[in-house]
């Protein structure tokens, strides 16, 4: 069974030397064929504003420790960063990694961020709105129509383009995949039309019933669609907790969420566990994960 493994250590509640030496280590773990963040300008705490370093650059910068593996997030929020401006940074990304970075993006949801930094959280109808034509612009601008002038002209009525170019243009044909974060029906039915993947909400990792309902929900519309869905992705995502029980119950729901479809697990880090705790996940979970699998 083909499942490729991710790390996971979103930069809340984690100072920079820790994460930096948390990827320096990753760079050397073979087990492992990527790593993953989430995407918040805060810890997400209900009741104040905490310690949170912005995804996309710390990204950029620690993507030189990993040579080789794949990188993503999982999911940029569409409300912090207009998508022209989102894919010109994903094209660095995709630049440095040698055509390995993947686009996580969901609509947005977290009211207090939003809030604090007066950015506008609009009804989730019209969020949905805004990242359909998101991925509009990211697969325009992705395209060898942007890479030289006259560009490409986008009537849209979020985000138009206007003989917009991307130059120097993403090493990987077509640009990076794109992975949506969708989960009621307008966000499936987009996934299955437009995207290369779905991601399982972090909230509800190690939820195996969920993964297999909403993936019905996926093949169904994929089917729809004409699209193989042998060549869409299902990724997965796991608590990993902190001792060797939590560690054993994270190998059994990463083979279920295996068996159930998943094609990429998220083993997920709290970062301030730093190099040695991300040593002892792909000890204790990663490789036994990968023997499973076979």
């Amino acid at each position: 069974m083909s499942v490729r493994l991710w790390f996971k250590t979103s930069p809340q509640q984690v100072d920079w030397a820790t994460l930096d030496a948390t990827w320096a280590a990753a760079g050397e773990l073979a087990v492992l064929d990527g790593g993953w963040m989430n995407d918040h300008l805060t810890d997400m705490a209900p009741d104040r504003s905490g310690p949170s370093l912005e995804a996309l650059t710390a990204m950029a910068v620690l993507a030189h420790h990993v040579p080789g593996k794949w990188l993503g997030h999982g999911v940029l929020s569409n409300t912090f960063r207009h998508p022209a401006v989102l894919a010109k940074s994903a094209t660095v990304l995709d630049l440095a990694s040698g055509g390995r970075f993947i686009v996580g993006l969901g609509a947005g949801w977290h009211e207090g961020e939003h809030r604090a930094f007066g950015l506008d959280l609009p009804p989730i109808g019209e969020r949905i709105d805004r990242l359909e034509s998101a991925v509009g612009v990211l697969r325009a601008l992705f395209s060898p129509e942007a890479a030289s002038p006259p560009g490409v002209t986008r009537p849209d009525p979020f985000y138009p383009l206007s003989e917009a170019t991307n130059e120097p243009g993403p090493a990987r044909p077509g640009g990076p995949p794109i992975y949506l974060g969708g989960q009621k029906r307008r966000g499936i039915a987009l996934a299955a039309r437009s995207a290369d993947g779905w991601i399982l909400p972090g909230d509800r990792a190690d939820d195996v019933p969920y993964l297999v309902d909403r993936r019905d929900a996926l093949l169904r519309a994929l089917e729809a669609e004409g699209r193989d869905p042998a060549a869409f992705a299902f990724v997965g995502q796991i608590a990993t907790g902190t001792d060797r029980g939590a560690h054993r119950r994270s190998v059994e729901a990463g083979l279920a969420m295996a068996r159930a479809g998943a094609t990429e697990l998220v083993l997920a880090l709290r970062p301030s566990l730093g190099p040695e705790g991300l040593r002892t996940l792909a000890r204790e979970v990663a490789i036994p994960l990968r023997e499973g699998l076979g």
